[in-house]
């Protein structure tokens, strides 16, 4: 008779990967992650295509050119749209997640994915660039619900020792959506004046496939039996993602969250702020959610063309050395899910933000001594490299992972809501700003604080469960989380569950 059996507590099994639990990870990560990735570099490639259109339509409404800052004002709301439409997407995550569920809210937000799809698939017939702005600020509602979401439902279904691999895997298909829209964007397949509708257009079918299968996939089991108190319909989510029968030790640990939380209710954003006990994990995903958009991501990206044609590349070959770039994105991703949770969380993020800290530093002399130094450019392009291999490992996916983590099923929702407004704020910020060479200096530096919050205040959080990782945060937050029976699964039918979790300031 084994220790746990002993003491009276259902047997606890180590979680594998089921069918059930893999379809759902991909089919809710390619209806809407995939997304959030391929509306973000969708735009780049066909800019010129679609900026001929712009002045085209112009010109046939009002029989004179449109002047360039005109130009350049409709094409950076055009881009700028989709962030802001991020933003506002963030601000819904709460309400909708637990109105409607997590997969309920996945579906709900596919209407935020084909109606601008549609829009922008039409634009050039109904000779309007005016669509394609609107178009993309609701399409990016669509992201800013999908990237906060889709980690916090993968978290929610996974076991404790996957929960870091399946927790990345949005990650990996926003990366895939971004170097899909690259491929894609090349002036031979899509990237030219008979393909780029098309192009803005094809969003939608990523949301039809998700619309037509998720539904016969689980919901959170913990939301169904902490904020629903459906314990029948949560018993039998669990069996079909686990693969067993026996699931009693899993639903014990939900029914012990849910008493910690009794008191608490639903935490909205302003409780959350004031919540003695969650001050330094909100802290910390603030930080890391700052961290990772003003570390320089999108302006590598920015100044990737520029630095390749400086190194000799041909224009017409860019192209295919920007999809090259993408590529390794998506395969050091890959690399991510295997080993995050040998590795851990923590690890990842200090190496990633070390690698992009010193990235930024060389990239800015190699940007400043290309012009004078034949061999300076080839340092920039490997400089780039480099940078997103670092950010690919650790700071593009990781926090998204450990948002989930960090919080209980009360405060998951709001906590959610608050990362992904500082991930799309940061995000917008970072587009309106203007970019300079010494600009990766500022990158640097930003990378470098994050890396020492990191090391200082966030802890390892794999295989733990959610009070778990509440507890490691207790003595920083100046709380007191009594776990019973030292934290182990209690005994589903044990008595006076109430006293089990006892949260007291010091």
């Amino acid at each position: 008779m084994t220790e746990n059996e002993e003491l009276g507590k259902p047997k606890e099994r180590k979680g594998r990967l089921t069918v059930v639990l893999v379809l759902a990870t991909l089919i809710s990560a390619f209806g809407s992650s995939f997304q959030y990735g391929y509306n973000v570099a969708v735009v780049n490639s066909p800019s010129t295509v679609t900026q001929q259109f712009y002045n085209t339509t112009y010109l046939e409404r009002y029989g004179r050119p449109m002047e360039k800052n005109l130009l350049t004002l409709l094409w950076s709301l055009s881009v700028s749209m989709y962030p802001l439409g991020g933003f506002f997407g963030s601000l819904m995550v709460a309400p909708l997640v637990n109105k409607l569920g997590r997969k309920g809210t996945l579906l709900f937000n596919n209407i935020f994915s084909i109606a601008p799809a549609v829009m922008m698939g039409v634009s050039e017939i109904a000779k309007s660039y005016e669509i394609i702005i609107v178009a993309r600020f609701i399409v990016g509602i669509c992201a800013g619900l999908s990237s906060n979401v889709v980690p916090m439902y993968l978290g929610e279904l996974a076991p404790k020792n996957l929960r870091g691999a399946l927790g990345i895997i949005p990650q990996l298909f926003i990366t895939i959506g971004i170097l899909s829209a690259q491929v894609l964007g090349i002036r031979n397949i899509l990237g030219n004046s008979t393909g780029w509708t098309l192009m803005l257009g094809i969003t939608g079918i990523p949301a039809v496939v998700e619309l037509l299968l998720l539904p016969f996939f689980p919901e959170s089991p913990r939301y169904m039996l902490i904020q629903r108190g459906d314990e029948k319909t949560a018993k039998k989510a669990l069996q079909r993602l686990r693969g067993w029968e026996d699931v009693d030790a899993e639903l014990s640990e939900m029914r012990l969250e849910d008493q910690s939380e009794k008191a608490e209710g639903h935490l909205s954003v302003l409780s959350l702020l004031s919540q003695r006990s969650l001050r330094w994990q909100l802290v910390s995903i603030i930080v890391m959610n700052m961290g990772q958009q003003l570390s320089g991501v999108n302006a590598i990206y920015y100044y990737a063309d520029s630095i390749y044609s400086t190194a000799g590349v041909k224009q017409n070959d860019i192209q295919y050395v920007t999809v090259g770039t993408g590529a390794v994105n998506v395969f050091m991703t890959i690399a991510a899910v295997f080993i995050v949770e040998a590795s851990g969380r923590r690890l990842l993020l200090l190496c990633g933000f070390g690698i992009c800290c010193v990235a930024c530093v060389l990239l800015t002399v190699a940007l400043n001594f290309q012009e004078s130094v034949t061999w300076m450019p080839y340092i920039s392009i490997i400089c780039v490299i480099i940078y997103v291999i670092g950010h690919a490992i650790g700071p593009s996916p990781i926090p998204y992972v450990v948002t989930a983590e960090m919080f209980r099923q009360s405060a998951r929702p709001a906590a959610f809501m608050v990362a992904g407004s500082v991930h799309w704020l940061s995000n917008f910020t970072v587009g309106l700003s203007g970019l300079g060479s010494y600009s990766f200096i500022i990158f640097s530096f930003i990378c470098l604080v994050t890396l020492i919050y990191i090391w200082l205040v966030v802890p390892e959080t794999k295989n733990t469960t959610f009070l778990e990782i509440c507890q490691m945060f207790a003595k920083r937050n100046k709380v007191e989380i009594q776990l019973g029976d030292g934290g182990l699964p209690l005994k589903e039918n044990r008595e006076n569950l109430e006293d089990a979790v006892k949260v007291t300031a010091f």
